[in-house]
């Protein structure tokens, strides 16, 4: 039932009907040579002025006009032509982008395995590519083999949706021996795929290959304009092309963009022009009344030589006649001088804008881009800043700080957000006048927790690893191994170094391991799992490798466990679970996920930590760290295979309900778990957050900033990051849980707005 239909490795076939599709050259251009001048014209004379302007320019042309026809249509010309000229220079500019993009070269395979570097735009459906490392993908592509054996390559998608976590993507085992440029000699397969379209996160299709037909799905899709990470290189096939990618299918055309004040301008003309005719209006009638009386009696003016603009026998002509020549006389009411200003000073502002030193990125030596002067006095009247935490105001680089294992908790030091929360509050309380970036700016040592309660001034020593900021003697060095509980603490430390989907790869310079992670939290987890005597240092399509030092009384041990399945992380499930088997032939499956959903899987017997791990974990929130639970569960042989089978077959089906059916037998097995512990990482805060925050709220601007924290944590950023201050009301509006959710979602928030605001009128819904 699929329309589209592309045949692998034989692009030759949608060169012609009927299996043509558009080429791979894109256009975002607001105009062209064809259409340049009626469209440019058109945007200008959707200016009320403009026509105005244009009306009186026709009208000087007249015999009736005071005025040489010159000083009408020059300034109209000159609005006019200098705003064509800057509206193709900003299109020329996107043209150059495109050009640029669309000259970039990836290397293609032209037969008999060999590949050549072709131009973007010169791609065609069904050609086989292959992409390198930190290089765009030039299409949408089907993944068919990676530099790693399994198949799988990281995919940074922060042009599409922007994201700075790295997406996992992999490949179908059947194509994973299409490794080598030979192998693509005598490829062939046809891909039957959904029409394009603007869903980033769907795909419908199969491979037929090798007389045998395999479901495809989102994973295996590489979208054009992200970008290839952490990964030597990758093959794949191009599937849509051009305006048929999906990140094109979500672009819309260049708006014509008109700034408030523009608008504005508009209704202001509106006025003034109303006030220009009713002045001319009474002006004429002035004329026409006294051509009629008293022109007659005017001897001096010859009337009986009068031509049709003054005839005393036709005042009602005369009259409207002289209105022509009032509206132009009195023109100067709406000023043109004022336009023709406001467009030098646009495109000038651009330029300082482009510019401007203290829009310089130091890091990336990019400086600011005016793409468009049309919205330059936008910039003035910003009003509201919505932002995201994550990326945004933090860094989005993961430190390993503390940890709760077996009801225990480690780790001694303090939180950035601890001490810029005490920071805040310690200013507030010495003095409530001293403006926030006062105290960030002059001190810019951090505020340490002495007992909890005093806080003092002086640098905390900074950690030398990256990755890990974790100080507690109890754990370092093997001392875990005296710990009460040192079996959990084994299996804690198991977990982080085998629950994870992160490729090793070793440093040619200096030797060192480095950890190819789907997200920053993971590379966290291994260096801390590494930095506990547990190094994760190699992994085949079956299994991962982990020295482990003080486990055994030999020192230094080499340990392989069978990785026999992979529920991998996604926002809905929240969670990721490895099922593996370990060198004693048992099968564990570890899972890690947000503390919610862990918690509703625990068996009854698992729950032992239970309480002393929630307070932990609160406490972590409440010191802006991210969390996560740590469970396991140890499967006997045949429940395992029972399940497995299941899992094969939902893995192997073919229709939309595949992901329904993975998701379900998911459920069957992520149950009755132990829980272990909990992990706390830190994510600090960007350079001068506080101070920009602070400098725009005294701007009057309006800041609102979405995180996916719990509310202690929440609060705790808002507080390090200038957001929230002492002496502010707060208003906390939050819903149970189950299913006055569900039943209630509008109500209780409006509940919870009203008791808080009792003025406030009550609307039944938002």
């Amino acid at each position: 039932g699929f329309s589209r239909i592309v045949h692998c490795n034989n692009s030759i076939l949608h060169r012609r009907k009927p299996l043509k599709y558009p080429t791979n050259y894109i256009s975002t251009t607001k105009y062209n040579v064809l259409t340049f001048l009626p469209k440019a014209i058109f945007e200008q004379f959707r200016r009320v002025a403009n026509l105005y302007f244009l009306l009186t320019a026709i009208l000087s042309l007249t015999p009736v006009c005071p005025f040489s026809p010159v000083s009408m249509i020059a300034p109209l010309a000159f609005v006019v032509g200098l705003s064509m000229i800057k509206e193709a220079l900003e299109d020329w500019r996107r043209f150059m982008q495109d050009m640029k993009v669309n000259n970039r070269k990836v290397s293609v395979h032209k037969g008999d395995g060999e590949f050549e570097f072709r131009h973007w735009e010169d791609l065609c459906v069904g050609d086989v590519v292959k992409v390198e490392k930190d290089q765009f993908f030039p299409a949408d592509l089907l993944l068919l083999s990676s530099s790693y054996e399994d198949g799988i390559c990281y995919v940074e998608t922060m042009n599409l949706d922007g994201e700075t976590n790295l997406k996992l993507k992999r490949s179908l085992e059947v194509t994973l021996p299409l490794e080598e440029d030979e192998t693509f000699k005598d490829f062939r397969g046809v891909i039957r795929c959904e029409d394009p379209n603007a869903s980033l996160y769907t795909f419908i299709g199969n491979l037929d290959y090798e007389r045998q037909v395999y479901a495809l799905d989102p994973s295996q899709i590489l979208l054009r304009d992200s970008k290839l990470r952490n990964t030597a290189f990758i093959y794949g096939v191009v599937i849509f092309t051009g305006h048929d990618s999906k990140v094109m299918q979500n672009s819309t055309e260049s708006p014509s963009k008109r700034s408030r004040i523009e608008k504005k301008m508009d209704l202001i003309i509106y006025i003034l022009f109303t006030v220009l005719v009713l002045i001319s209006l009474i002006s004429s009638i002035g004329f026409a009344v006294r051509i009629k009386l008293d022109l007659p009696r005017w001897w001096y003016l010859q009337p009986q030589n009068s031509n049709k603009l003054d005839d005393p026998t036709r005042p009602a002509l005369s009259g409207i006649f002289h209105l022509i020549t009032a509206l132009i006389l009195y023109g100067y009411l709406i000023p043109i001088s004022l336009y023709v200003s406001i467009e030098v000073v646009k495109v000038a502002q651009a330029h300082f804008i482009n510019q401007d030193i203290h829009m310089f990125d130091e890091e990336t030596g990019n400086t600011a881009q005016a793409r468009t002067s049309n919205l330059n006095e936008e910039l003035g009247q910003v009003h509201t800043i919505l932002s995201d935490k994550t990326g945004t105001l933090t860094c989005n680089q993961m430190d390993f700080l503390k940890c709760s294992i077996a009801g225990v908790s480690y780790g001694v030091r303090a939180s950035e957000v601890e001490r810029a929360a005490a920071k805040q509050m310690a200013s507030g309380a010495a003095d409530q006048d001293i403006p926030v970036q006062d105290v960030w700016e002059s001190n810019e040592d951090e505020i340490q927790l002495v007992e909890g309660v005093t806080f003092s001034v002086g640098k905390t020593q900074k950690s030398s690893i990256k990755g890990f900021s974790f100080e507690d003697d109890r754990l370092m060095q093997g001392h875990w191994t005296n710990e009460p509980n040192s079996n959990m603490l084994l299996m804690f430390f198991r977990i982080l170094a085998i629950c994870h989907t992160a490729i090793p790869e070793v440093n040619e310079a200096t030797g060192a391991l480095t950890y190819e992670a789907e997200s920053p939290d993971e590379g966290a987890f291994l260096v801390a799992a590494r930095e506990f005597g547990f190094e994760f240092f190699k992994r085949t399509q079956a299994s991962v490798f982990i020295k482990e030092k003080y486990t055994s009384s030999n020192g230094t041990t080499e340990r392989e466990f069978k990785i026999l399945n992979l529920l991998e992380f996604n926002s809905k499930r929240k969670r990721m679970t490895v099922i593996m088997r370990d060198e004693d032939n048992r099968i564990v499956l570890l899972c890690k996920g947000a503390d919610t959903i862990i918690f509703d899987r625990l068996a009854k017997n698992g729950r032992l930590y239970e309480p002393d791990t929630t307070k932990h974990l609160n406490e972590y929130g409440e010191a802006g760290l991210r969390t996560l639970a740590l469970s396991y569960r140890m499967l006997e042989e045949s429940e395992y295979e029972s399940w497995n089978a299941e899992f094969l077959k939902a893995k192997t089906s073919i229709g939309p309900d595949r992901e329904l059916q993975l998701e379900r037998v998911a459920d069957l097995i992520e149950k009755e778990l132990i829980l272990v512990g909990a992990t706390a990482v830190e994510d600090k805060l960007q350079t001068g957050v506080p101070q920009c925050i602070d400098r725009l709220a005294q701007a009057g601007l309006k800041i609102w900033v979405l995180t996916g924290d719990k509310m202690e944590t929440a609060i705790n950023i808002g507080y390090a990051c200038s957001l929230l201050r002492q002496g502010m009301k707060q208003i906390s509006l939050s819903t149970t849980a189950g299913d006055q959710v569900a039943q209630d979602a509008q109500k209780v928030p409006l509940h919870s707005i009203f008791s808080y605001t009792p003025s406030v009128p009550k609307y039944k819904s938002f």
